[in-house]
């Protein structure tokens, strides 16, 4: 049986990385994607909450499990998962099991500022009543350089502010557009990114 999974980008730049994802651990699953920026955008503006709708909207009648790889609007995302009637998935679920599992004192790093809170609220939930320290660190200019196709330039940063944290057991980058970073990166600390953790649990491997 063909494993398919439908997955919903806020950018197409995300649409390679989990194809070649697919192609390395997961052979023969059949990807479906959605690329929706505006929500980003809306959700940045005016909320998460703001893109209730529209999530409802695009994903009804959805027949496959559903990985949302947008960190600001996972939470929402998966709490449709009832009215949709089909598995719904945040792609840094699995990312931040794998963090709390590793030790207390977390380090967040997020090019958005609209992605620090919901990452935050994700780890104390996944910690389940286990004290967690989560400090949050936005990477400024990285996302700036992102939108304006200089990969390079804002995994550098990222790289940079990974480099630059000391006190934490674990770091977590906390956007999928983040994770090109991680070769880059120099510090002895586990640096954790969601893509290849989030596409496995959604396929359910």
């Amino acid at each position: 049986m063909v494993r398919r999974l439908t997955l919903l980008h806020t950018s197409p730049v995300h649409v390679p990385v989990f194809d070649a994802l697919r192609d390395q651990d997961h052979p023969g699953a059949a990807l479906r994607h959605l690329v929706a920026p505006e929500l980003l955008d809306r959700a940045r503006a005016l909320g998460p909450g703001a893109v209730v709708a529209d999530l409802v909207a695009r994903l009804d009648g959805a027949e496959d499990p559903v990985l949302v790889t947008c960190s600001t609007i996972g939470a929402v995302a998966e709490s449709l998962a009832p009215a949709l009637g089909v598995p719904v998935l945040r792609v840094d679920r699995p990312m931040a099991a794998e963090a709390v599992r590793i030790g207390p004192r977390i380090a967040v790093l997020a090019t958005v500022e609209s992605t620090l809170a919901p990452t935050v609220e994700l780890l104390t939930e996944v910690a389940g009543g286990r004290p967690v320290s989560v400090r949050t660190h936005l990477v400024d200019g990285a996302w700036a350089l992102f939108e304006a196709g200089d990969d390079a330039g804002s995994r550098a940063a990222v790289a940079a502010a990974a480099d630059a944290v000391t006190d934490a057991d674990v770091i977590v980058l906390a956007q999928v557009s983040m994770a090109g970073a991680v070769p880059l990166v120099r510090t002895r600390l586990p640096v954790l990114t969601s893509p290849r953790r989030g596409l496995a649990a959604g396929l359910g491997a």
